[in-house]
């Protein structure tokens, strides 16, 4: 990473004087340590660039320090002054250079074109996500392992707990948590009105260490796991919306930042949809930047077509069964579709947990087919990575990187269902480029036959053979030449009737490419459901 730590000390300010594109600028100011600061106390910074304007709350971080962090997303100098009820923190000032970007520094993500994403420079992003709830709560040496791993994986996305389950694991032992959002050591004695300084800054190194090999941290504020126990779902709604402005404060300066607002949300009975309504709201107001917003549903499946939430982050394994099911959601939320549990590849007694490397694989590869996204996760005993992170063993992962590199060589603008109420199997973008998914049948054959939409007489493509399981890719020795199909206005040709000739197993894949224009045929008017 680019960015110059460059710290300056004028008074009670400590701050950087320059900082990259898109980086966090830390602002620290000495305050006040007596009475209860996280109650009561106001404190913003107002940050100017030219025409670009922005205001980001600060918090309190223990022993008399109050932090700032904002993301600059224009080059050039930035001025800031403080606003607080306190008049210590009130009316200091300062600015910082904002330098370009570094290479590898994209911004943050944003929904592109309805259905998809990219990040704020223009790049394209496709989430390949995996889920790793409780890495944060481990030994350094397994979070070390967990990076390790995720730099050297195909995975782009991580969701993640920002507060531990209750597990026995986390009681006693090598792994007991001695540090806790609030302070306090148990339900009896939690005080909710004090967070734990010293908690959250174990949480800072996880998302910075994600931003660091270009991964988003897809990180999950609420989740219904206290089994009665702990009570951090049982909270109630004054002190979530404290838990919830304390973390947009702390973590919205993080480019690579996806707000999930609750795991299986539910499964916590005691709050309602306008509960989780007003926590939504609250996000898209103090959350300057406005990074991505969702929530993870369990057997009750919240609006996602309200105007808070920008894609749909799913838990409904039959979705991605077949590859007409993201289509379906598409057309029903107009938003992107990340189908973020399809079960897991494992070998656990829970039946969510026994997927084969192949269905887990499979399910990807709809999901993508769809228009959609997908996430892993992976559940052996030996290696439990859903849980702890550490290290992937299962057959999936290195089949999804396959995945991902043939996602990304393809439409700059992501993979849409070409004819998605008739041809299921097939996305692409039409008249350009296609990808047509056999999944578990095994065709011996296929006939070049391509649906209407977009294509022209006599154009040219050519094909590859995808063997999704065996990671081949292989070359058909031919160009095919089409024409619109006689007596079948919604079908183009070849104009000899070729045949592919396919191996006939499970898990096959074409892509088809256009290397020839050809001349645009009339439409005749009719509506193409008919």
């Amino acid at each position: 990473m680019a960015t110059l730590f460059l710290i300056v000390l004028v008074g009670k300010i400590i701050a950087q004087d320059k900082i990259e594109k898109w980086d966090v600028f830390e602002l620290t100011l000495k305050g006040p340590a007596t009475g209860n600061p996280f109650m009561g106390t106001e404190l913003l910074a107002r940050f100017t660039n030219g025409d670009k304007v922005y205001e980001q709350e600060g918090y309190y971080d223990g022993n008399g320090i109050y932090k700032i962090r904002f993301m600059p997303d224009k080059e050039g100098t930035w001025s800031y002054v403080t606003t607080s009820n306190k008049k210590e923190l009130n009316n200091s000032k300062g600015n910082f250079e904002c330098t370009p970007a570094a290479t590898n520094n994209h911004g943050p993500v944003r929904v592109k074109a309805t259905y998809h994403f990219q990040y704020e420079d223009g790049t394209p992003y496709w989430p390949f996500g995996t889920t790793i709830y409780e890495w944060p709560f481990q030994d350094s040496a397994t979070k070390k392992q967990t990076i390790e791993t995720m730099a050297a994986s195909a995975f782009n996305k991580a969701r993640f707990l920002a507060v531990p389950p209750y597990k026995d694991r986390y009681i006693t032992g090598p792994l007991t948590i001695t540090t806790f959002p609030f302070e306090g050591t148990n339900r009896d004695n939690w005080d909710f009105s004090r967070f734990n300084p010293a908690y959250f800054k174990n949480l800072d190194s996880c998302v910075a260490e994600l931003r660091r090999i270009g991964v988003e941290a897809d990180m999950i504020l609420f989740r219904p796991y206290d089994k009665g126990k702990w009570g951090f779902d049982m909270m109630g709604q004054e002190v979530n919306k404290r838990f919830t402005r304390y973390m947009v404060a702390r973590y919205a300066a993080y480019r690579n930042i996806w707000w999930s607002m609750c795991n299986e949300n539910s499964f916590i009975r005691n709050m309602t949809d306008e509960d989780w309504d007003e926590l939504f709201k609250l996000v898209q107001e103090k959350d300057p930047y406005h990074h991505l917003r969702s929530i993870h549903n369990a057997d009750r499946i919240y609006d996602y077509a309200k105007p808070w939430v920008t894609h749909v982050s799913l838990q409904y394994y039959n979705v991605v069964k077949a590859p007409w099911g993201t289509p379906l959601l598409r057309d029903l939320y107009k938003k992107p579709i990340v189908n973020d549990e399809i079960n897991y590849e494992g070998d656990i007694e829970s039946r969510w947990g026994q997927l084969s490397g192949e269905e887990m694989t499979y399910r990807f590869w709809n999901a993508y087919i769809g228009g959609g996204y997908a996430t892993h996760g992976e559940t052996y005993k030996s290696s439990p990575w859903i849980s702890y992170g550490g290290k992937l063993i299962g057959t999936s992962p290195a089949r999804i990187a396959f995945l991902r590199k043939i996602v990304e060589s393809g439409p700059k603008g992501g993979l849409e269902p070409i004819d998605q109420y008739w041809e299921t199997n097939m996305a692409g973008k039409a008249g350009e480029y296609y990808l047509v998914y056999f999944g578990k049948d095994k065709p011996a054959k296929w006939d070049f036959v391509l649906p209407k939409r977009d294509l022209t007489n006599g154009a040219k493509f050519k094909v590859d053979i995808i063997d999704t399981w065996n990671m081949t890719i292989t070359p058909v020795d031919k160009e095919f030449e089409i024409i619109p199909m006689p007596d079948n206005r919604y079908k183009f040709i070849e104009k000899n009737k070729a045949s592919i000739k396919l191996p006939a197993k499970q898990y096959l894949a074409l892509r088809i490419y256009k290397t020839a224009d050809g001349t645009k045929v009339a439409n005749d008017g009719r509506h193409e459901l008919e």
